[in-house]
């Protein structure tokens, strides 16, 4: 049953007082934007524009060497990084002599391309990931200064699949400290910069992932998405990425390990692409049983039952921007002009308690400051956020900020109401969307925000994370961009092991409205 829940009078205070900051904030951010704004040079290879599956075709038969390809992302890496900052370390030495093994292979003939496609569809084709999934032989520090030495001992599970289908690693991107917010920096390796305007953020965690990507860095990349990390850069870049379905993909190899059931549950590791058509392909690899998602199915995207919802009306949380909203219609209609579909609009009151929902969901017996301090006290923190005050601490605000909280009692009704609440939210869906249909939701409520502006909409990435709570599968999906120049989108949710149905239409509102779109030189 659905109830709606009323507002808190102090939520609605610090609303007023959040929005008044942040007009202040947005007005000097928005002039000192002007002398941070920088160009990145066009995409001038044609390979960089194709397909992952396109590029593999074309290693498999010859008409391009892999070791042609990683050059070309190197190439394009270090073109854009001292822009971007989105790339952190790589293995280009290595990845060139896996490629020219690769190549002798293909050479010499002895398995025919049907063979090599049946066997490693991904051959050759270069690929990057994140600093949270580990890469044998490479850091694994997700942001965290104290681990910055932090070595990998053996590939993630996601990676060594990859690897074994042929795929090429060439190095890991940029996330924020901890993988615990959407903005990314951290202290080792600083701030990432969005290709669509340098003044704004990526996103996080996977953020370093979602611009190089747009960027045109490598082939495909990989992020993991605990409340929109994979989405959220997905969208502010204005790429293509997927959550998918809970428990369905792997998470041993991630950085700081999950060692929690309620971690794993809304955890997943999944694709970054510029290209629909790759998400299918590269998910068949990751997921433990492609069996479950029946990703080979097809999906009559014309049949399908549409449902969609705006806004989510949590508190501290902004409403939609109106060309977001205009976005999201746009698909509304299309599906109403194209197939006749009679799209549903809900008004879903338990997506109030969305916030309180996630939170519940990911609630360990373990603060996360631990893992940035030790033996970590109040007064140690508060110690910490003092020195970051005046850029003297090695750790950043927000995790800092986090350890002031007190921990969420288990055992708590504070915590067994919100479980309880999210428990209702997931049956609620299950129920609407069966086995053929999809749900239209914003990414997000805006476009690509200033950097640090994210503090004073901490709660937005709500639209995102809620998905989490409920373990559904989850695609973003651009949908052009804004009057300022910067992606929009929207993203497809689906009931639980129906992944299939958020990649076809993926698929299709690419074909309509263009996917993703090289970022501009001017900027805007």
């Amino acid at each position: 049953m659905d109830v709606d829940i009323p507002t808190p009078f102090s939520a609605k205070l610090l609303n007023v007082i959040r929005k008044c900051l942040l007009g202040t904030f947005t007005l000097f951010a928005s002039l000192f934007a002007v002398c941070r704004r920088k160009r990145i040079p066009v995409i001038s290879e044609d390979i960089l524009k194709l397909p992952a599956i396109e590029v593999a075709r074309k290693i498999r038969y010859r008409e391009i060497t892999s070791a042609e390809v990683v050059r070309t992302c190197i190439k394009r890496i270090k073109e854009v990084n001292l822009t971007l900052n989105c790339f952190v370390c790589d293995r280009f030495e290595l990845a060139l002599q896996e490629a020219s093994d690769i190549d002798a292979l293909i050479q010499s003939g002895i398995k025919s391309t049907d063979q090599l496609h049946a066997e490693k569809p991904f051959l050759g084709v270069p690929f990057t990931t994140k600093d949270s999934i580990c890469v044998k032989g490479l850091p694994a520090t997700c942001g965290i200064y104290s681990k910055r030495n932090n070595i990998a001992t053996e590939d993630a599970e996601v990676i060594r699949l990859l690897r074994e289908k042929g795929a090429v690693i060439i190095g890991l991107t940029n996330v924020p400290e901890l993988c615990l917010w959407w903005e990314t920096y951290n202290t080792i390796y600083g701030r990432t910069n969005n290709p669509y305007d340098t003044a704004r953020m990526v996103g996080g965690s996977s953020g370093g992932e979602g611009a190089l990507q747009a960027a045109g860095g490598s082939i495909f990349g990989i992020g993991s998405d605990i409340g929109g990390s994979i989405r959220m850069p997905g969208y502010f870049n204005g790429v293509f990425g997927h959550k998918a379905t809970r428990k369905t993909v792997s998470n041993q190899g991630n950085f700081p390990p999950v060692t929690h059931e309620a971690e794993d549950a809304c955890l997943a590791m999944g694709p970054l692409t510029r290209f629909a058509v790759d998400l299918k392909p590269i998910l068949k690899i990751l997921c433990k049983n492609p069996k479950d998602l029946k990703l080979d199915t097809p999906v009559e995207v014309g049949k399908l039952n549409v449902y969609y919802q705006v806004n989510i009306n949590a508190p501290l949380t902004d409403a939609v921007d109106f060309e977001i909203e205009a976005a999201l219609l746009k698909v509304v209609d299309y599906f109403k002009l194209k197939f006749n579909t009679n799209a549903q609009e809900r008004d879903i009151k338990l997506l109030k308690q969305s916030t309180n929902i996630w939170f519940a969901s990911i609630a360990t017996d373990t603060s996360p400051v631990s893992l940035i301090l030790e033996n970590p006290n109040r007064c140690k923190v508060f110690g910490e956020i003092f020195k970051n005050t005046f850029g003297c601490s090695k750790n950043t605000i927000v995790p800092l900020l986090l350890g002031l909280f007190k921990d969420i009692d288990l055992n708590g009704e504070e915590y067994r109401t919100f479980k309880e609440l999210g428990e209702r939210l997931e049956s609620l869906f299950k129920n609407l969307l069966g086995d053929d249909g999809i749900f239209l939701f914003p990414t997000h409520p805006t476009a690509a925000l200033y950097h640090n502006e994210s503090l004073f909409r901490a709660f937005n990435f709500t639209y995102t994370s809620v998905i989490n709570s409920l373990g559904f599968p989850s695609t973003t999906v651009p949908l052009g961009l804004n009057r300022k120049g910067l992606p929009i989108g929207i993203q497809v949710v689906a009931n639980h092991y129906n992944d299939r149905l958020c990649l076809a239409v993926a698929e299709e509102l690419e074909k309509a409205f263009g996917g993703w779109i090289e970022p501009q030189r001017k900027m805007p």
